[in-house]
């Protein structure tokens, strides 16, 4: 672990995707590329999940995330050298090396682990953080057989459905102590799937005000396809129920009451690009090794209200205050529909009566995609789309 980080705390988070049994058709409107929005039918085959949090959490209480949480010391154990003995000596215990250039790679990604100690990679840890935390919230346990080979792992896996009372034991015991989930791989003779999970995303937490002192987490985020649900259960702890939508359902509980915040919705966005699970797969496998940029939203004082802008947005500061410490505020004397309908470089949300609006006009980098949008009564219209 970092232990050197002053204003924030590393976590990692759990794009879950799953095939689904019954297939549900839903008529939207969808504005992709240069092109207005026409009513068309979308298929989606498969659902992703989402935790609700607990009303009493101390960070985002009662929002819509994917399942993921803060780094713990035990996943950066030495331990893990020994159950994963069979790829311990390659890249990334096998994941590879990413193209990105040392220079641009996120922090979290390009800090040296061996300097606090540890032989694990932060690409590995991060990736058995994710798993033990999808474990311990959900209770599905992404796991292969400590003899098996990579190639098969980076396909469609199904998660660890043998023995359920001796998983549900383990379960509470790694609540209680994440070091246990080094213990029940070695006993169970099993290795986190970290080759299942790919790179997505990286999202810091804004700064939201002077002397805020709100939590802020720098957070990666992962990918990965099951070819169906697994058996979920909410752990009534942190996470108080569950829900398996798809990512139009999913946008279509948030344009109701269900809170998903921006980070999450802006990836759910993204999927909306894909109905069908493989193409997904085969998306996310390709890129892995891509690279990705890390998003710290900075927020800008409108005359009647609030931008949230994003790296490459014409108005995202050229040298962001990280750590809040300068206490800058970034603030124009226009008004929202006015940056909205003049910009030409927008990178940015909105929340118009209470629902996420994304505005993007830029190119992803990395091979990464877009957002595609699902159009409501109540969007600006900006000058141009993507």
């Amino acid at each position: 672990m970092n232990y050197t980080l002053k204003y924030w705390r590393e976590a990692a988070t759990l794009i879950l995707t799953a095939g689904c049994q019954h297939v549900s058709s839903v008529s939207k409107t969808i504005i992709l590329g240069s092109s207005k929005g026409h009513p068309k039918k979308t298929t989606f085959d498969y659902e992703v999940l989402f935790l609700q949090r607990s009303e009493k959490s101390g960070f985002m209480p009662s929002a819509f995330v994917f399942p993921g949480g803060l780094v713990e010391p035990s996943d950066f154990s030495n331990d893990w050298v020994k159950v994963f003995a069979r790829h311990a000596q390659k890249p990334n215990f096998g994941l590879g090396i990413v193209k990105q250039p040392c220079d641009t790679r996120p922090p979290m990604f390009i800090t040296d682990r061996r300097k606090f100690g540890s032989l694990v990679p932060g690409e590995v840890a991060f990736r058995i953080c994710a798993i033990r935390e999808t474990f311990e919230e959900s209770g599905i346990l992404l796991v292969v057989p400590e003899n098996s080979n990579i190639e098969d792992n980076q396909k469609f896996m199904g998660a660890y459905d043998q023995d359920y009372e001796a998983v549900a034991k383990w379960r509470e015991e790694v609540q209680n102590d994440p070091m246990r989930f080094i213990e029940m791989c070695k006993e169970l003779r099993c290795v986190p799937n970290i080759w299942a999970l790919h790179e997505w995303g990286n999202w810091l937490t804004p700064v939201f005000s002077k002397n805020s002192r709100a939590r802020r987490y720098d957070t990666a985020f992962f990918i990965c396809c099951l070819p169906r649900k697994p058996i979920t259960t909410d752990d009534q702890k942190e996470v108080t129920s569950f829900k398996w939508w798809t990512p139009q359902e999913a946008i279509q509980e948030c344009q109701k009451k269900a809170w998903i915040p921006p980070p999450q919705f802006y990836d759910l966005s993204r999927l909306c690009n894909f109905t069908h699970l493989e193409e997904l797969q085969r998306f996310a496998l390709h890129r892995a090794l891509e690279g990705i940029d890390r998003w710290m939203p900075v927020i800008v004082h409108a005359k009647d209200g609030m931008v949230h802008t994003l790296p490459g947005d014409e108005l995202y500061p050229d040298d962001p205050d990280a750590s809040g410490q300068d206490q800058k505020i970034y603030s124009t004397d226009r008004r929202i529909h006015e940056l909205v309908q003049d910009g030409k470089h927008l990178h940015r949300l909105l929340h118009v009566e209470g629902v996420v609006q994304l505005f993007i006009t830029i190119q992803p980098k990395y091979k990464h995609l877009n957002p595609t949008f699902l159009q409501s009564d109540n969007d600006i219209e900006p000058k141009s789309h993507l």
